[in-house]
């Protein structure tokens, strides 16, 4: 990011951090938590131990990062390298992000940076000033791509609580303050399971692995198949409700599938895969030395507060995370996508000198649209 962009910015998420400290606080078992963060066009600093709310608000106060992470794992050490920290267990995280769901919507907000020249593409392989292959890709979310996200999200409350049996007061959903959410278990059973036992999880909540013999069809002999009932419970009763649809359909369909073969029922698997398995991040689930993003602070991917839903169905991340100033700042923006934030639509801009509040010019900035006049 240019220092001069740096500068606004800086200033900006200092304010922030000044105005909202009631959102930011430490976690539970404050002591034995890696703590980190990470400043504009510099390194990651972490293996950092922070005692309570008062020292952690002064580290945002003096250093003003772009991003604070905590981790999910609880250690003896925490301030101390990997390898001496001793792990003592970690709360279970889900990455949702909108990003992995391959909808139609992001064709029509996605576009490449050249990170060559720092001219901006809607779409290409090749930039069209320089001709450079370094293209990074930018995108944003609308509506749709939060509607989508927050269906996964119940998909997977619901496999969290019904399959697993975990409390509904012992799980936390957060907006992740860019394009989707984070769904975290505490106090649970499951903090102790390794890194295998949590890719093996994941693997059950994307509906990954399964074979057609747990869903009750006979590789030798298909008259001997018994398909699963939709009153079952878990993933059985799921694929019956996807083939079935209701119990009044059951008999017929049943023969049907019964005399389409295993192979044919196999590869029908792939297929209901990809529509009722849950789409998280495996590797984020799995990882259980990994920092996350504090609650309450700020994304630097987007100047958008990281922050709880208490209302899933009705929380808003356009105007509910959007909580910086709105001063005017005029910025020169070169935006092809357009967006909205507070209700507001902004783009698109073709390197325009524009002035809009300061919550839409540093969106724009942390996304690689706009520069500081």
């Amino acid at each position: 990011m240019f220092e001069k962009n740096v500068k606004l910015v800086n200033d900006v998420f200092k304010e922030y951090y000044f105005k909202h400290f009631e959102l930011i606080h430490v976690p539970t078992r404050t002591s034995e938590r890696e703590f980190g963060y990470q400043k504009f066009n510099e390194g990651m600093t972490r293996h950092l131990s922070i005692k309570d709310d008062k020292e952690l608000h002064l580290l945002l106060m003096t250093q003003v990062p772009s991003d604070v992470y905590c981790s999910n794992a609880y250690y003896s050490f925490p301030n101390l390298p990997m390898s001496e920290k001793d792990w003592k267990g970690a709360d279970l995280i889900f990455d949702i992000d909108a990003k992995d769901l391959k909808l139609d919507c992001r064709t029509s907000h996605i576009c490449c940076k050249c990170n060559s020249c720092q001219n901006i593409v809607k779409q290409g392989i090749n930039c069209s000033v320089c001709g450079s292959t370094k293209l990074e890709t930018i995108s944003v979310t609308c509506k749709n791509c939060m509607s989508e996200s927050k269906k996964e999200v119940v998909r997977l409350l619901e496999i969290l609580t019904k399959d697993f049996g975990i409390q509904k007061e012992e799980i936390k959903v957060c907006f992740s303050g860019n394009e989707g959410f984070h769904v975290y278990v505490v106090n649970s059973d499951y903090q102790t399971l390794d890194s295998r036992e949590r890719a093996d999880l994941a693997d059950y909540i994307m509906f990954n692995g399964i074979i057609p013999e747990t869903l009750g069809m006979n590789k030798q002999n298909n008259s001997k198949s018994t398909l699963p009932d939709v009153n079952e419970r878990g993933w059985r009763g799921r694929v019956a409700k996807e083939i079935f649809g209701s119990k009044s359909k059951r008999a017929k369909i049943v023969q049907e599938v019964i005399s389409g073969g295993y192979s044919v029922f196999q590869a029908k698997l792939e297929d209901w895969r990809q529509e009722i398995g849950v789409k998280i991040d495996p590797k984020v689930t799995m990882d259980i030395h990994r920092i996350f993003r504090l609650e309450g602070s700020l994304n630097s991917k987007s100047g958008l507060s990281k922050i709880l839903c208490k209302d899933l169905e009705n929380f808003d991340p356009f105007s509910d995370a959007c909580l910086l100033g709105d001063e005017n700042v005029e910025i020169i923006a070169n935006c092809p996508i357009s967006f909205k934030l507070k209700n507001k639509k902004y783009g698109p801009y073709e390197k325009e000198k524009i002035t809009v509040p300061k919550y839409a010019a540093v969106y724009m900035i942390c996304k690689g649209f706009a520069d500081i006049n």
